[in-house]
This record gives structure tokens, sequence and C-alpha cells, in this order.
């Protein structure tokens, strides 16, 4: 009995060992080869890029003349009607804005007429008051010069007298 315990650890352990050995086995498998050098593997990339890509070329389905025909003319005059309808935005709000324009002209017009007429009546309110000013200045002066000249004269007589 001894002997088959020591041989079932025995077997135990080689087939411990047998599943390392298949494990670095396994890892070495799964990594890349580097089979020749940089210029060949390169190559290689390159050869299978090139496969690749035309096997996608070939699957992709080309449209025919007439589809190519219709979807160019249905392009064509969307870009027409899109192209006419910002026209006619453009064109409606440059004559709103204009229409804005001349209303501001002329209310701009009609106040500055009002504006001046007023002005013009404060010019005048201004004037007559100096014109006002100006003759009771003078009439006051032609007073006091009439005054002065009447107590001169009056002096005159009693100094004589």
């Amino acid at each position: 009995m001894a002997d088959t315990d020591k041989d079932l650890l025995k077997a135990e352990k080689e087939a411990e060992k047998a599943a390392k050995k298949a494990k670095q086995e396994r890892i070495k498998q799964s990594k890349p080869k580097k089979d020749g050098t940089i210029v060949s593997r390169a190559g290689k990339s390159v050869k299978k890029f090139w496969k690749d890509f035309t096997g996608t070329i070939k699957k992709i389905v080309w449209p025919s003349r007439l589809q190519v025909l219709k979807s160019s003319a249905v392009v064509l005059v969307s870009i027409i009607v899109v192209g006419l309808v910002i026209f006619g935005f453009d064109r409606g709000l440059n004559a709103l804005f204009s229409l804005g324009e001349d209303l501001a002209e002329d209310l701009g017009a009609a106040y500055s007429i009002s504006e001046t007429a007023e002005d013009a009546g404060e010019d005048e309110t201004d004037a007559q008051t100096e014109a006002a000013s100006e003759n009771a200045s003078e009439e006051s002066t032609e007073q006091a010069t009439e005054e002065a000249t009447e107590e001169a004269s009056e002096e005159e007589s009693e100094t004589e007298g």
C-alpha cells in the first residue's frame, strides 16, 4: 500500500509538470512569431492589408449610371429651390427694412420741422424779450437822462435866481 501511495503521488507530480509544460506551450503558440526581419514582416502586413482591401471593394454595390444621374438631378433641383427660398427671404427683408428706413426718415423730417418751428417760436420769444428788455433799459436811460437834465436846469435856475 505504501508503494501505491508513492506511485500515486509521483503520478500526480508528473501530471502537474505535464500541465505546466502544456500551458507554457500554449502561451508560446499564442505569441506571434517574429519570422524574418522588419522588412519582411512589413511586406507581409502590406500584402494582408491589400488582400483585405480588395475583398472589401468587391463587396461594394456600385449604383448604375441612371441612378447616379437621377440622384444628381434631385440634388441640383434641391439646391435651386433652397436658393430661391433664401433669395425671396432676402428680398422681403430688404424691402421691409427699406420701408422702415423710409418711415424713420419721414418721422425724423416731421420731427425736425416741428422742432424747428418750436425753436423759431422760442427764438421769436427770446427776441421779443430781448427787445423789450432793451426798450425798457433805453427808456429808463432816457428817463434818467431827462431827470438829470431837469435837475441840472433847476439847479441853474436856482443859482441864477
